[in-house]
């Protein structure tokens, strides 16, 4: 095979191989949720939380089951002890207790809880009302981190839209510096003219360095809410997910936000568990029942057995303590009220919140239909000053103006699209579905 031929040949591999690569796929706030649940560290810390409310439920159930002790030692004398008969007067030489200077013991006790005034029951309860409540805490963590992200996204997305305007004002400007200077030259308008024109034009290029600068800004923001390094170059897509559809009608929004808050939840499930704390206190002067049985080993010289087997049945009752465990429930009852109120406080909050983000919503969506007429007729408006300015019709100022209207439709239009992404998400999270 010739070399041109295996050029040839490698060089229509490469080709298709770069025509089959599949493009690379821009970020979507999807991945950027992702991300952001796997390395947000305050989202970490609450996950743990909730973990450890799961495991103290289960480690009060486990208050039911029986209980196995087990012990033993190892005893040395320097000079072992033994029965003394001297006091009987008869030559009797008395045995030591044990079989040397030491000796060995163990036991192993094994105890059921048989009847404790509902104590058991109602820490339980409590144990699993708090584990409730923390799983509900970290669902309402979890939304809001999404909505955090979700703000973080789109800072960087209106950034990234204000520096576009930003190059298309600078490129606008030099156009027409170009034009005005060109009729400068040719002695067509006064150098004040020019001059105005070339004003305008550093000062749309320091707004684009700026722009630049807040740009870097937004993206290293982002970057770390996702725990990304900060110098990370991210392509984001501007397309911004919509929730799941939400009723229109406001009372329906705030009768769902009601049942789907997790605050919510969460300040009942902690109410809840003071109720039953409350409950534990109160049986801590209630008769406590055990049934309990052994094993013990005594190493010794004188008992018939070493090894032997005990049961028995213990009874506590505390008659009297000070009122400690009547003022510990009276307290854990006000802990309860206090919840019941914070909840009465939080879901009158939560019907504004979504009052808000529902007046949002509106407002956002009217912006849009308002601002994607205004840029038609700021473009128009440009070209038609443009036209004038070239007849000799118009002035050097209504063309800037014309300019100036110009970029304030796209940038108005541009927020408003954005603005009108974020308000559905903030209406979500107020609702408890995002």
């Amino acid at each position: 095979m010739k070399a041109g031929s295996v050029h040839g040949t490698l060089l229509a591999a490469v080709v298709a191989g770069v025509l089959v690569a599949p493009a690379v796929r821009a970020e979507t706030l999807q991945d950027a949720w992702a991300r952001a649940a796997q390395q947000d560290r305050g989202l970490a810390a609450v996950r743990s939380q909730a973990e450890a409310a799961q495991l103290d439920a289960s480690a009060a159930r486990a208050q039911r089951w029986p209980t196995v002790v087990v012990g033993g030692n190892y005893t040395w004398f320097d000079d072992a002890p033994a029965f003394d008969f001297s006091f009987t007067g008869l030559p009797v030489t008395p045995p030591e207790l044990f079989g040397g200077d030491d000796f060995v013991m163990g036991s192993a006790t094994l105890s059921v809880p048989l009847f404790t005034g509902g104590r058991i029951s109602s820490s339980i309860a409590a144990a699993e009302a708090r584990g409730r409540g923390a799983g509900a805490h970290l669902q309402g963590a979890e939304q809001d981190l999404k909505l955090a992200v979700a703000e973080s996204y789109v800072d960087v997305l209106r950034a990234r839209k204000a520096l576009a305007v930003a190059d298309s004002n600078v490129r606008t400007l030099e156009a027409l510096a170009g034009d005005i200077g060109a009729m400068y030259e040719r002695e067509l308008v006064p150098k004040n003219e020019l001059l105005a024109v070339q004003v305008a034009l550093a000062d749309a290029r320091q707004n684009r360095l700026r722009a630049a600068n807040g740009a870097e800004i937004a993206q290293a923001a982002y970057n770390r809410r996702l725990g990304e390094p900060l110098d990370r170059a991210a392509d984001l897509a501007e397309q911004v997910p919509e929730p799941e559809s939400l009723p229109p009608d406001l009372a329906a929004l705030v009768q769902l936000a009601a049942e789907r808050r997790t605050e919510l939840a969460a300040l009942g499930e902690q109410a809840n568990a003071y109720a039953q704390l409350a409950k534990v206190e109160r049986a801590r002067i209630l008769p406590q029942v055990s049934v309990s049985g052994g094993y013990n080993y005594l190493e010794n010289q004188f008992l018939d057995d070493e090894e032997f087997a005990v049961a028995g049945v213990g009874v506590q009752w505390a008659l009297f303590d000070g009122g400690q465990s009547r003022k510990r429930a009276a307290a854990m009852e006000r802990n309860r009220r206090a919840a019941e109120d914070q909840r009465a406080d939080a879901e009158s909050l939560i019907a504004l919140q979504v009052r808000q983000a529902w007046l949002g919503v509106e407002e956002a969506r009217k912006r849009v239909q308002v601002s994607a007429d205004a840029v038609e007729q700021a473009e128009e408006n440009l070209r038609i000053a443009r036209e004038r300015y070239g007849a000799g019709l118009g002035t050097q100022t209504q063309l800037l103006e014309a300019e100036t209207l110009r970029v304030q439709a796209l940038t108005n239009r541009d927020n408003a699209v954005l603005d009108a992404s974020l308000a559905r998400l903030r209406l979500a999270r107020a609702v408890g579905t995002l």
